[in-house]
């Protein structure tokens, strides 16, 4: 069985899907699409708190499916703009786990993490999945990994 390793970078995805299809990731659809017949060694989802009720909601029921919630506050600029980055945990993550795997799964569609997978890829020899929506996944992601696997109508609530 193909060793996995799972990153979701929650607000990419929710975005990314709500702008191209206004509606929502079906994370049950793809833990059951990404994981079968493969043994999950780590599951990561990456978001944002603003210690919301619903947002708490949302949380558990990805603690539910099997990834580890990792959480940053949200920060609110003085200017109103906001911050709420995972890249380098992300990053850091990835590295962490490439030895561990065959197969590295990464839902996003963030251009940043084109390096990050060629450097799995070349240094570890892991297989890289990226999911991400059509036309919203940067086209140096999609080149850079070994399997793209478009978000459609399956893998929507």
């Amino acid at each position: 069985m193909e060793k996995v390793a799972i990153f979701v970078d929650v607000q990419n995805i929710y975005y990314t899907t709500k702008q191209s299809y206004q509606r929502h990731f079906n994370y049950a659809a793809f833990w059951a699409k990404a994981t079968a017949n493969r043994e999950v060694v780590a599951a990561f989802a990456y978001a944002i708190d603003k210690g919301d009720s619903k947002q708490q909601g949302f949380q558990q029921i990805l603690r539910n499916i099997g990834f580890m919630v990792k959480l940053k506050p949200y920060i609110q600029r003085s200017d109103g703009s906001a911050k709420g980055d995972w890249d380098v945990g992300i990053t850091l993550d990835v590295i962490d786990y490439s030895a561990q795997v065959d197969v590295l799964i990464l839902l996003s569609g963030d251009g940043d993490f084109d390096l990050l997978l060629e450097k799995a890829k070349n240094t570890y020899g892991v297989t890289t999945e990226v999911y991400g929506v059509p036309g919203l996944t940067a086209p140096s992601l999609i080149n850079a990994s070994s399997r793209f696997i478009a978000i459609d109508d399956k893998l929507l609530l």
